[in-house]
């Protein structure tokens, strides 16, 4: 290949000297032209005026982890506790994490041989905007990161954590996870109680404009997307929906979201549990007056006139508010949740609120010891619990699907039961709790 390349190219060369020797004066000069033209510099570009900001990363990469990662920190642990939403020993825990996982949590250099950002600061500079709610650039002046890099930085951090954690920390509850949230429900007057149900709407700022009758309704002053979230009295996030348009209700959201979806396709536990003397075979939900009367949710009675009612309305809107709690101490947690969303796109806002929701609940694992109740330990030899028990086993039948499917949704929706469970509740909790108590 190489001969044929240089035989083409000697022919031509001696095309070329012939053609020369036999031209005349002006085809030379012509000639002499278009080479000359050839040979000269092509116009450049004006000169950027965009000047090159040098951040001196590596000097303030050393000054972080001389300020909260060395064995002597400027800042003691219950500052780095308060600013960074996590306890030390977590937070290098899932810093360890994202490098194992994706390259771009690892210090590496770049073409010129430079080091660039350590984990250290990529990990900080999504924290800080996560935990402040703070602009991409409000951090460039302590963490040394420019905007876009910090938005890279949060984009990859969230991704990750949705990938690496989501299994273990959004799961469905196991036997373990189950036997504690019915011995805590017990113990409040409500067996067979799951945890407690409501939503809660995020201010999306930069909703597309084409998107806003979608997004926006008339009692919020901005579009909005709404969270449908289940928690335990101890904050334990065990179902987090995320996504539905801010115009929809609570009820659209219980129409699409996939808590019950378990329940109609026979995959759920089967939960045993007695009140008031009558056997029930479906865990529940407390919920507020919007939610329809199934099976598997419970409601506060709305104008209660007896002794009996308002006792049970008591307790019932008392347990019910976990949910807003878990809220509260997730915006309390993650400011970018209680400000305005300020990303263009619904997919990236779901990975930032399904962060933090997997963050919330590391977080609460980590020092659910230290609250004032132990919530992790339920071990309960009341004996006026006698009357509520409960087993676990698997809700399957040998009918065809669709037949199986149709029964199942025929219990869940199922008001009559839903009507003898409340009547139930309302006895049991007063045999626990009201006057004539022993």
């Amino acid at each position: 290949m190489d001969d044929f390349i240089t035989e083409e190219y000697e022919q031509a060369e001696a095309q070329i000297d012939e053609w020369l020797f036999d031209s005349n004066e002006e085809e030379l000069a012509q000639f002499q032209r278009l080479q000359d033209l050839m040979n000269s510099e092509r116009p450049r570009r004006a000169p950027s005026t965009r000047r090159n900001i040098d951040r001196q990363r590596t000097a303030g990469a050393e000054k972080l982890f001389n300020d909260y990662f060395a064995d002597e920190p400027t800042y003691p642990d219950r500052l780095f506790r308060r600013r960074f939403r996590m306890r030390k020993h977590l937070f290098l825990r899932i810093m360890e994490a994202l490098g194992n996982h994706s390259p771009f949590f690892t210090q590496r250099t770049n073409v010129a041989r430079e080091l660039g950002l350590s984990p250290y600061q990529k990990c900080t500079a999504a924290i800080r905007i996560l935990a402040y709610g703070s602009a991409a650039d409000a951090i460039d002046e302590y963490v040394r990161i420019g905007t876009s890099t910090a938005i890279l930085c949060l984009e990859n951090f969230v991704s990750a954590i949705c990938e690496i954690y989501t299994a273990e920390y959004l799961r469905k509850p196991n036997e373990e996870d189950l036997q504690r949230l019915l011995t805590l429900g017990r113990d409040r007057g409500f067996p067979g109680m799951l945890g407690s149900l409501d939503c809660m709407h995020w201010a999306w700022k930069n909703c597309p404009a084409a998107w806003k009758g979608q997004f926006q309704r008339g009692d919020h002053k901005n579009p909005t997307i709404i969270l449908e979230a289940v928690a335990s009295q101890d904050l334990w996030i065990w179902h987090a929906f995320f996504g539905i348009p801010g115009t929809c209700n609570d009820l659209n959201v219980l129409d699409r979201s996939p808590l019950f979806d378990d329940v109609e396709y026979g995959r759920a536990p089967e939960i045993n549990f007695t009140v008031n003397g009558n056997q029930y075979d479906l865990g529940y939900y407390l919920a507020d007056g919007i939610y329809p009367p199934w099976a598997t949710i419970v409601q506060s009675i709305r104008l209660p006139q007896t002794p009996k009612d308002k006792l049970y309305a008591e307790h019932q809107e008392a347990a019910r508010k976990d949910v807003e709690r878990a809220f509260g101490v997730l915006q309390a947690r993650f400011a970018i949740v209680r400000c305005e969303a300020r990303s263009w796109k619904v997919d990236v806002l779901g990975k930032i609120m399904r962060a933090c929701v997997i963050l919330h609940n590391m977080i609460v694992e980590d020092e659910r010891h230290t609250y004032s109740r132990q919530f992790n330990s339920f071990e309960n030899d009341d004996p006026e619990n006698t009357d509520s028990t409960f087993s676990f086993g698997t809700n399957i039948s040998d009918v065809p699907l669709a037949a199986h499917r149709i029964a199942n949704r025929a219990r869940l929706y199922n008001r009559g039961t839903h009507h003898r469970l409340k009547q139930d509740l309302v006895e049991n909790i007063w045999q626990r709790f009201g006057p004539n108590r022993d």
